[in-house]
């Protein structure tokens, strides 16, 4: 699907891959514009490091509210771009590593919103643009895994969702790429509720006044299942699977269910403990509280960094999952709600994203 766009040939699993000298590399920069607040100056600091590095002076191309990063970063695959960098917030840095996902071109994080969630599970600077340049410019590459999801207004049945087959490296039409976390329920209704004015003045702490307002919404009935790992942590049993042997299931009343690549937050939350960006495993925690005592409990069980789990916080793993809730409920994706949907097909696509780190 990708090679057709792209001459660059996916490479084998290479966790971190030196950078050789060659000819001067190019790179392009995708940004949103509403993000940025002094486009020359940044512009200017980006075009002073690639000098200094080496590197031919950067391409810039702006994003659209329509065309939000997906389509500017096969631009700028197909015009020979070695790394294309995201400058803006997470909805941006997923829309660019869309068109990257299964090439050679290599994904450049520059912070730009209030999440920047993958530089955080990177360990990149997401305070400092001048830090995060240099970490680019002056850094090693990765690879690391994105996850695959579709959503369903009706049940998905385990064999109609494609993380059933081998997909190779192919990502179907009605597949959208995450590279951080992808849900249901509270997440997905603290994002929807979020008031963009007060973001942008308090940042991510935006979520929590939105969170408040939510966390004692009623909560929905779900069936969760995995394949192809541990399937739910802590439970007597729990083994490595082959790809396609079923794992693990859970199915109860519960308030949100979030499937993650990464697995940590805003302010170093840690939600999923186990969660790496490389291991082929994607991890999912269904979060059922009881009232103010059951959150209070779940709330302990992450501060505390419990990995196994309790009667209120399930803890799964598995290449691909399946989540069917009893009702419509609202979905996220990467931070981005998607509107009210019933099911989730979501599957882990290996090492087929390269991103430049410090």
């Amino acid at each position: 699907m990708f090679a057709a766009v792209s001459p660059h040939a996916l490479s084998p699993r290479i966790p971190n891959m030196p950078d050789t000298p060659s000819a001067r590399r190019s790179l392009t920069v995708v940004y949103n514009p509403v993000k940025v607040d002094d486009l020359d100056s940044a512009k200017e600091l980006v075009a002073k490091a690639a000098a200094q590095h080496g590197w031919e002076d950067p391409s810039w191309i702006e994003t659209t509210e329509d065309e939000t990063g997906e389509k500017q970063g096969r631009e700028a695959v197909r015009s020979g771009a070695d790394v294309v960098a995201s400058l803006g917030g997470d909805g941006t840095v997923r829309a660019v590593a869309s068109a990257l996902v299964g090439t050679d071109v290599a994904l450049g994080l520059l912070p730009g919103g209030t999440g920047n969630l993958l530089a955080r599970n990177l360990g990149l600077p997401i305070d400092s643009l001048e830090n995060a340049v240099e970490a680019m410019l002056g850094g090693t590459e990765r690879r690391i895994d994105v996850g695959l999801m579709r959503v369903s207004d009706k049940p998905i049945r385990p064999h109609e969702s494609h993380g059933t087959h081998d997909g190779g490296s192919q990502v179907d039409d009605d597949e959208e790429v995450f590279l951080v976390m992808a849900g249901l329920g509270l997440d997905g209704q603290v994002m929807a509720g979020t008031n963009e004015k007060v973001k942008a003045v308090v940042g991510w702490v935006a979520y929590i006044f939105s969170g408040l307002r939510q966390v004692f919404s009623r909560g929905f009935r779900v069936d969760v299942s995995s394949k192809g790992s541990s399937g739910v942590t802590g439970q007597h049993g729990d083994h490595e699977r082959e790809h396609d042997e079923p794992s693990g299931s859970v199915s109860r009343h519960a308030r949100t269910v979030v499937v993650g690549n990464c697995g940590t937050l805003q302010g170093g939350l840690e939600l999923m403990p186990e969660a790496k960006l490389d291991d082929g495993i994607l991890d999912a925690v269904v979060v059922a509280p009881n009232g103010a005592f059951g959150w209070f409990s779940v709330i302990s069980d992450l501060v505390s960094r419990h990995r196994a789990g309790h009667r209120r916080l399930d803890r799964l793993r598995g290449r691909e999952f399946t989540v069917t809730a009893g009702r419509p409920v609202e979905a996220e994706i990467d931070g981005d709600p998607i509107g009210e949907h019933v099911s989730l097909g979501i599957r882990i696509l290996p090492d087929s994203l390269v991103v430049r780190v410090g």
